[in-house]
């Protein structure tokens, strides 16, 4: 038994070092362009783009752009403002989860894709497509594409936001002189911020009115006595009724939308 055992170790030792040999000389014969006709893994490659591991790189790169694009779609696009609105509003409603999470998240990508439409086209036509037909490089092609979300975030940042991390960042990056650009390191954070305190203070709009009414209700539950029944479960429906009378999706969308424009 050992002695077929070990046998079949010799075989296989042969056969991995035929293999072996064999893919080493077909490789040595494509790089020097031997009868087999196999290129080398160089002759691939178009010209000017560095060599193999140069594509490596960079194929490492796009596949840590691409698992970090739900981040980026939240940093430079307007997506945070509508679901941190869209958050406020099924509280105020006093809602778990109805609209399910997924309902609001879509809606939210979907606004977003519309208000970002002229930027994304834009990035699309001077940054991508230029690049995919080998007409730019990749460096020409990284700015073209950063600069649209660039003056979309200097747009609707806000002076303060932007000041405060840049007096912060004074100390490790050059500040920006007049007419230059501001370093993303800079306008992403702020423009976060500015975000955030915008959607903050539509959801304190959109709460507002709901709050009222739980207080009415609160009120007149408490003067009729009924400790022991709890104001949300009778305001919700009139939340709800008073939300549908004035078409509030309507309301909140176009809102949403026309604050960007």
């Amino acid at each position: 038994m050992s002695r077929a055992v070990a046998r079949a170790s010799r075989i296989a030792a042969a056969a991995f070092a035929v293999v072996s040999l064999t893919a080493t000389a077909a490789l040595a014969q494509g790089a020097a362009g031997g009868v087999t006709g196999v290129p080398g893994l160089d002759a691939l490659l178009p010209p000017g783009n560095g060599a193999a591991s140069g594509r490596i790189i960079q194929l490492v790169a796009l596949l840590t752009v691409l698992s970090l694009a739900p981040g980026l779609l939240v940093m430079v696009t307007s997506f945070t403002r509508f679901a941190v609105a869209f958050s406020f509003l099924r509280s105020g409603l006093g809602l778990q989860s109805t609209p399910a999470n997924i309902f609001l998240v879509s809606l939210a990508l979907f606004m977003t894709f519309y208000v970002m439409a002229p930027t994304f086209d834009r990035a699309w036509n001077e940054g991508v497509k230029p690049l995919q037909e080998n007409r730019i490089g990749e460096e020409e092609a990284f700015t073209k594409i950063v600069e649209p979300f660039r003056e979309f975030m200097t747009q609707h940042v806000r002076p303060k936001d932007l000041q405060t991390f840049s007096d912060l960042a004074s100390r490790n990056f050059p500040k920006a002189e007049q007419g230059e650009k501001i370093d993303l390191r800079i306008l992403i954070p702020a423009f976060m911020i500015s975000e955030l305190r915008r959607g903050f203070e539509i959801g304190f709009l959109i709460v507002l009115p709901f709050l009222v009414i739980d207080i009415i209700v609160s009120t007149i539950v408490m003067s009729m006595g009924m400790m022991m029944l709890p104001p949300t479960v009778i305001s919700l429906p009139f939340k709800v009724l008073f939300f549908i009378l004035i078409d509030g999706w309507n309301l909140l969308v176009s809102g949403l939308v026309r604050s960007f424009f």
